[in-house]
């Protein structure tokens, strides 16, 4: 566990672990425990910050809209959410660990958020937060679900922004998919009144409830767990997995060659 200065020393800097950019995204060299131990900290304070877990799919996304950068640049934790991303910095001797926001988001209700503690929540659907009522009863949760199209919806993102902000929770989730969720995390850590600890977490919610099945352990630890959702859901997520493979390829072909261009000159 982190000893408690280390823990002091790495809230009061804009990210919570040393950063390295890698395939064109900020990475924090932060192992799992460590995460939680940071967020468990941050309990006791009103600062806020905001948590993100770049996959496969975000560092391809990031390629292609760069302006997207500043949400991820400007979060406290980024965690690396992918195997395969984790696998090919080791490549290159980085050390970037993975920590699924799944196994994270888990790890929070489980060990750090009591029973009775405040969670805000800004949901993609009703259903889900109809499952998060009964799967924790005595939490006190609130909701908001905003509408369909929320990306190129400016009302809809200050409405999200504006929920989380009035609140008193230590945390909050949000749920709304990717990039909508690391820009309303952006635009609330501008907030004058934003506190607490937000995280971009995805599906997670989902695994949680039961709504979706997560990969067998096996699969997770092999670096599979894509093939698992793919199967669960192929038409959503084919394009995403199959058109990302030739872009990732080609970014860490130019991270080699720039890195080697790099060692040479020094």
């Amino acid at each position: 566990m982190l000893v408690r200065e280390e823990v002091i020393v790495r809230r009061e800097h804009g990210c919570a672990g040393g950063r390295d950019r890698f395939l064109g995204t900020p990475f924090d060299s932060v192992g799992f425990q460590q995460a939680i131990d940071l967020l468990e900290a941050t309990k006791a304070d009103t600062t806020f910050r905001y948590v993100v877990t770049p996959n496969v799919d975000h560092v391809v996304r990031l390629e292609k809209t760069r302006q997207l950068a500043e949400c991820y640049d400007a979060a406290w934790l980024s965690l690396c959410d992918s195997k395969p991303i984790s696998m090919m910095a080791k490549v290159l001797s980085l050390e970037i660990p993975q920590v699924t926001g799944s196994d994270l988001t888990v790890a929070l209700f489980d060990k750090v958020i009591g029973d009775t503690d405040k969670v805000a929540i800004i949901a993609a659907n009703d259903t889900l937060v109809d499952d998060l009522k009964r799967t924790f009863p005595r939490m006190s949760l609130r909701t908001f679900v905003p509408p369909i199209g929320l990306l190129g919806d400016k009302d809809g993102m200050r409405r999200c922004v504006e929920f989380a902000a009035q609140g008193d929770e230590q945390f909050i989730f949000i749920a709304v998919g990717s990039p909508q969720s690391e820009r309303i995390a952006f635009e609330l850590s501008r907030h004058p009144k934003s506190h607490g600890v937000a995280l971009c977490v995805g599906a997670s919610l989902e695994f949680i409830v039961g709504a979706k099945k997560r990969a067998p352990s096996w699969m997770r630890n092999a670096g599979l767990e894509w093939l698992h959702r793919l199967s669960s859901e192929p038409r959503r997520l084919w394009r995403r997995y199959v058109y990302s493979v030739v872009p990732l390829m080609r970014l860490f072909a130019n991270e080699c060659w720039t890195r080697r261009l790099r060692a040479r000159s020094q």
